[in-house]
């Protein structure tokens, strides 16, 4: 009887131990395949009052060449990161790419905050129709950002079948990123050949620039930093945010009931972007040696891993805990707090309208709904946000909305443990697959730091794929 009891005990506990070990397995794994990831800042040479001036000394350019993790990102990032510009290495080449994103992403605030608002309504109205929905929160705002984007780098209204493309590729970045899933890469694919017709048939009214030689590049660029990062990035924002308003309903209450308070609302944005930043840890390469004295001494090629939950955990009273009145006190600007990096080395160009359109999207959501959940809460989000949507007008009876809350909680305690032990086994394949592959290590054998080919080289590849089409697993 008493072993019964015991192992009944020890079944009903799984969800409270097994995840936790699993993710600190998974991160030894990962240490023992790819070896040292390189220096962790903040740490004892660099506390966080130094944090930024290592991140934007001049030396610490580099971005992929050099460093093991590039490997990695180059992997889950594929097709065509070699003209991704979060990965470009610094030069002419990343600077003409930075210029055109910029003009891609410009508007007024007016003109932008119109468009996401436009966006989210229609998008709302045409995937919730009815007066309740248990939604994943992450997956409700892809088609907005899909859409949005788009509109933006076509100056059109976006068709059902490029959004459904666009849909289909952001996910499946996102879900290998966070080792849920093995990449498709002939769903990334179908978005490549798709924005190759639409550039042969001269759709696209942008200059592009003229360092990115091949169509396929051109391709890619868009691809990479407008259907991939801008979609999947814009997408976990808005889910930490909405998650947070679903398990914190008085805030939710208070901006529903003022949606003019833009302070409010910055706050609220503000203490979401620091307790659950976008980015876990940005590495850079030096390109010669920083000495900032005081023994932090960084030889070039040295390969600096900037740790945003950290950075963002110091300097603030009770920093777990969230807190957005702590804003009403303190300036963003000199707090510990860069949700999108720093000014001084490739800050996130969408800096400037990301703020500006999640405002929007909100008050669009909080004008429609009333959110609930009793899911946890952490800055990967793996479970993509499980929510309860209900119309604002036709509210639930309270114990009703108590059942849907207690429900999430129990499932999302439960798929943890299948998804912790997943991850585990699918990150380690992909980690071992990348590290077999070596596509930075291979691109660059080929190609200067500017991609062009170097002499003696065979320049048959296009990308690190041969002929253009990725040769890795399916």
């Amino acid at each position: 009887m008493l072993r019964r009891a015991g192992a009944a005990a020890l079944a009903l506990s799984v969800p409270y131990w097994l995840p936790r070990t699993v993710v600190a397995l998974r991160v030894k794994v990962f240490a023992r395949i790819n070896g040292p990831e390189g220096v962790v800042v903040p740490n004892a040479e660099v506390d966080p009052e130094r944090f930024t001036e290592l991140y934007e000394h001049p030396a610490a350019s580099g971005r992929s060449k050099g460093a093991a993790l590039s490997d990695l990102f180059w992997y889950w990032l594929s097709p065509g990161p070699e003209v991704h510009q979060e990965h470009l290495e610094p030069g002419p080449r990343y600077d003409a790419v930075a210029r055109t994103t910029t003009a891609i992403l410009a508007g007024t605030s007016a003109e932008l905050s119109a468009a996401a608002a436009r966006r989210t309504a229609e998008v709302l109205d045409e995937l919730v129709p009815g007066e309740t929905a248990l939604v994943r929160l992450r997956d409700l705002m892809m088609p907005v950002w899909a859409e949005f984007f788009y509109e933006l780098v076509f100056r059109e209204p976006c068709p059902a079948y490029a959004r459904g493309l666009i849909v289909a590729n952001a996910e499946d970045v996102i879900n290998s990123l966070k080792n849920t899933r093995l990449r498709h890469m002939r769903r990334r694919e179908r978005l490549t050949r798709y924005l190759l017709r639409r550039l042969a048939a001269g759709d696209v009214p942008h200059a592009l620039p003229p360092e990115l030689a091949s169509a396929r590049d051109r391709a890619h660029y868009l691809q990479g930093t407008f259907f991939n990062t801008a979609v999947v990035q814009m997408s976990e924002a808005m889910a930490h945010l909405l998650l947070v308003l679903a398990a914190e309903p008085g805030i939710q209450r208070r901006l529903a009931e003022h949606p003019d308070d833009e302070r409010d609302l910055s706050n609220v944005m503000n203490e979401t972007l620091r307790l659950y930043p976008l980015f876990g840890i940005a590495h850079r390469i030096t390109d010669a040696d920083i000495d900032l004295g005081g023994g932090a001494r960084y030889p070039a090629g040295t390969v600096l891993c900037f740790d945003y939950p950290a950075y963002h955990a110091t300097g603030y009273t009770d920093p777990g805990t969230f807190d957005p009145d702590r804003w009403n006190h303190l300036s963003a600007k000199h707090a510990h707090h860069i949700p999108f990096g720093v000014a001084g080395n490739r800050p996130c160009p969408a800096w400037r309208l990301a703020p500006l359109v999640m405002r929007a999207a909100t008050r669009e959501v909080l004008a429609r709904f009333t959110l609930h959940t009793g899911v946890s809460h952490t800055r990967s989000i793996p479970h993509r946000a499980p929510a309860l949507l209900v119309r604002r007008d036709r509210p639930l009876p309270p114990y009703r909305i108590a059942a849907v809350r207690l429900l999430l909680r129990v499932r999302d305690r439960w798929e943890d443990v299948g998804r912790s032990v997943l991850q585990l086994v699918l990150g380690t394949w992909m980690v071992l697959d990348a590290r077999r592959q070596r596509p930075t290590e291979r691109w660059f054998a080929e190609h200067d730091t500017q991609g062009r080919p170097l002499t003696g080289t065979s320049t048959a590849r296009e990308t690190p794929g041969g002929d253009g089409r990725c040769p890795y697993p399916h």
